[in-house]
């Protein structure tokens, strides 16, 4: 199994054990907003403790990490700029598979300048995104990051990320990946099974992966594990279980397939 949306940062050594017990071979980590980010230094620095601290403490046990990096709309610090100058070096490490978390949080005039801006320079290096969509507002906000997304860059480059309800609507006719958080306070692993299975027939199963979004929120790190057990329950077919799972992150970000 693979967890497609993590803050490794934000959770304590045992998480890692507990994923790696419960059949978490891989995850993703992303930059985001854990500290008042300031000055382009602390998000810096933020980006180097993902890459330095953080993949250490995964791989004593044993859990794979992969990295995403950018800059949060919380994260976006008055000197942004020289974050965004630095950015494609972090980019080109071999351990950084995507450019994230970004996108919108209030829909104000420099989010907006600021996720354009890293949407080219992924689209110019190749780069796949992993997108944000906030808990307010999210069904406005959404519109307006699914018209940001389709103006500049291909679509098939994007995972919309945090799909919930109240907006799978939205992406039915989206061409990128849809990642589902299954967290507390956003989608339990039972309403995560219950939407899939009102609309993956018609959206496709190759477009969904599973996330847990563990952070400093109300966060269950067994969260994936807990939903493809519902999915047994269920009666999925073990390949449909195994593409939300596993594949489709898999494909989606280049990783070596096991």
């Amino acid at each position: 199994m693979i967890d497609s949306h993590i803050h490794a940062d934000c959770r304590p050594y045992e998480d890692f054990e507990l994923m790696m017990l419960a059949g978490i071979e891989s995850a993703i980590t992303l930059a985001h907003d854990p500290m008042r980010m300031s000055t382009s230094a602390v998000v810096l620095d933020h980006f180097y403790r993902i890459l330095e601290n953080d993949f250490k403490r995964a791989i004593k046990n044993g859990l794979t990490l992969k990295a995403a990096l950018g800059l949060h709309p919380r994260s976006i610090c008055p000197d942004y700029e020289l974050v965004l100058e630095k950015l494609p070096e972090f980019l080109d490490r071999e351990e950084v598979v995507a450019l994230g978390e970004v996108g919108l949080e209030n829909a104000s005039e420099l989010e907006k300048k600021v996720f354009k801006a890293q949407l080219l320079m992924a689209g110019e290096l190749g780069m796949k995104v992993a997108v944000h969509t906030p808990r307010s507002n999210k069904r406005e906000i959404t519109i307006e990051t699914l018209s940001i997304i389709k103006e500049n860059i291909e679509t098939s480059m994007v995972v919309v990320d945090h799909v919930d309800p109240s907006i799978i609507d939205l992406v039915e006719d989206f061409e990128g990946m849809l990642g589902i958080t299954v967290q507390p306070e956003k989608m339990t692993p039972t309403e995560a099974v219950e939407l899939l299975d009102r609309t993956i027939e018609e959206y496709g199963a190759e477009r969904f992966m599973l996330d847990s979004d563990i952070s400093s929120s109300p966060s269950d790190p067994l969260s994936v594990p807990k939903t493809v057990h519902q999915m047994k329950l269920a009666g999925w077919e073990k390949a449909k279980i195994k593409m939300l799972s596993n594949d489709n992150a898999t494909n989606f970000y280049n990783l070596k397939k096991k």
